[in-house]
């Protein structure tokens, strides 16, 4: 009579929520390294080595740095540009920052009809919904929240009302700023101030 089999154990990495063997392709295989290294040690042998060569580095590296600023003076030692905080996607490429600025777009469509679109109105903390619901009982028209072709949410206002607007969003939201609103014409990106 054959063995009934048997369920295998997996061990899931609660900083990637991956099995650990997998952790190396997740996105955050820096954050994951210490938790490998404590328990699964046998999955990352490179890491526990890894890891004794930077302990012996650091201790070496912090008796030399003591006694160069003991040298130095007290104000010398605490100065150095900081570092911001990186982003990286899958594949190690940075992911830029988006900048907080509202772009306002009018697209004819039909040769007759308009829709003016506002994007970036989320990067300064405003419920898209509300903003178009807001927009939509001002000017009097349609107005929804739609997905760009960039996949990031925008506005879409029905009507020309590309410079009206402005007034109505550095009113109604006094964290929009005005030198941060532009306008798109022909193609190019027009400050609204």
């Amino acid at each position: 009579m054959a063995e009934k089999p048997q369920p295998v154990r997996v061990l899931y990495c609660p900083v990637c929520s991956l099995p650990a063997e997998y952790c190396e392709f997740g996105p955050d295989f820096e954050k994951c390294k210490p938790w490998l290294i404590q328990n699964a040690p046998d999955l990352y042998p490179d890491l526990l080595k890894e890891a004794n060569a930077k302990e012996a580095g650091e201790v070496s590296n912090q008796l030399q740095s003591t006694s160069i600023s003991s040298a130095a003076g007290d104000g010398a030692a605490s100065s150095g540009p900081k570092q911001e905080e990186v982003k990286r996607l899958p594949g190690g490429k940075i992911k830029k920052k988006d900048k907080q600025e509202v772009v306002i777009e009018k697209v004819t469509r039909n040769k007759r009809k308009c829709i003016t679109t506002v994007k970036g109105l989320d990067l300064f903390g405003v419920k898209l919904s509300d903003a178009s619901k807001k927009l939509g009982k001002k000017f009097a028209t349609g107005a929804s929240v739609v997905k760009g072709p960039t996949e990031k949410e925008q506005i879409d206002v029905q009507g020309d009302i590309a410079y009206d607007i402005v007034d109505f969003i550095t009113e109604t939201w006094p964290d929009v700023p005005e030198t941060a609103i532009f306008f798109i014409e022909d193609g190019k990106k027009v400050p609204a101030a």
